[in-house]
């Protein structure tokens, strides 16, 4: 098979080439899937520069954190699925490649009619969502929803998902445009323009809230948004911190976390233990697949590259232009 490669460690998206690889062999309750398209995600350009390292079991050269495609072999075990199956998923590497393998189930079935495309552009944003807003955060029905970043993957991923389940969501960017675009396309009920340096958005979550300030927060951004983040949650708020795109620290004012009962919930998928990834994937379809196919979900294509323009991708993704996913095709 075909796969795009790491051929200089550090070397960033430049130090990517398409090369040959040994094709996977799937183990006994294991699926391997031919790839038609995957997609771009922080971690991968942080592999790129050496930054992040593959879990135990990735392949060490080849990034990739989800796939869609057609189910090629199963091992000697698998019940759950048959050669020809459209199925997409998270892995923990590998997936800029024509072929990878999977634990059956892992794998969640694609919705007709969407497209491998449009599939390639889900797992990891809206398993991502999913997770830090329903398993983890709890949200309610009628609960107010702070989300940054939200014209990213998560972002877009988190304001259907919070609107379709009756939450009240304000939503965070540095961009009018793609504030805009949210509140048309995608049910964001509160835009909020953030582009002061350091944040100052309190106010208006507090004045969107009646004075009251978020239930739950979807901290995608990190640095200095994170004390905004707590001084604007209201009584017995929740934060889910996922990721840290303007830094890993910040300095927070405890006392606010005392006298607000305020929870810290911190999470990543990509090093989680199978048993928990599995988990995740068979909760994702029962309580959200349904929702893609009436049409209430739908993934947020920024843009689409052949697997040879893997640096263009690259540059599009880190453009922060980007609104929504960028997807490589083979």
């Amino acid at each position: 098979m075909k796969a795009i490669r790491i051929t200089e460690r550090g070397g960033g998206p430049q130090a990517l080439q398409i090369q040959e690889a040994e094709d996977p062999v799937p183990g006994p309750s294991e699926v391997l899937v031919e790839v038609r398209a995957t997609a771009l995600n922080r971690a991968d350009l942080l592999q790129t520069l050496g930054l992040y390292p593959a879990p135990p079991g990735a392949p060490v050269d080849i990034p990739g954190l989800e796939y869609a495609g057609r189910v090629a072999a199963l091992g000697p075990r698998v019940a759950r699925w048959r050669s020809g199956d459209r199925v997409m998923g998270l892995i923990g590497g590998g997936a800029f490649a024509q072929k990878v393998v999977a634990h059956e189930r892992e794998c969640v079935p694609i919705p007709d009619p969407m497209d491998f495309a449009e599939a390639a552009a889900l797992p990891e944003a809206f398993f991502t969502a999913f997770d830090a807003l329903v398993l983890q955060g709890e949200l309610r029905s009628s609960e107010s929803l702070l989300i940054h970043a939200v014209g990213s993957g998560v972002g877009t991923a988190a304001v259907q998902i919070g609107s379709a389940l009756g939450g009240v969501v304000l939503g965070t960017s540095r961009s009018a445009a793609k504030l805009d675009r949210c509140a048309k396309e995608l049910g964001l009920a509160h835009p909020i323009l953030a582009r002061q340096t350091p944040p100052h958005f309190e106010p208006q979550v507090r004045e969107l809230t009646a004075g009251l300030g978020a239930d739950l927060a979807l901290e995608l951004v990190g640095g200095d948004y994170f004390p905004e983040t707590v001084a604007a949650l209201a009584s017995r708020g929740r934060v889910v911190l996922v990721g840290l795109l303007a830094g890993a620290e910040a300095s927070v004012d405890l006392r606010l976390l005392l006298s607000k009962r305020i929870q810290v919930i911190g999470t990543v998928l990509r090093s989680r233990a199978i048993e928990e990834k599995i988990s995740l994937a068979r909760a994702f379809e029962r309580q959200m697949l349904p929702l893609f196919r009436s049409g209430r979900l739908r993934p947020v294509v920024d843009s689409v590259f052949r697997a040879d323009q893997v640096g263009e991708a690259f540059a599009r993704m880190t453009s922060n232009e980007s609104f929504g996913k960028v997807v490589l095709e083979w």
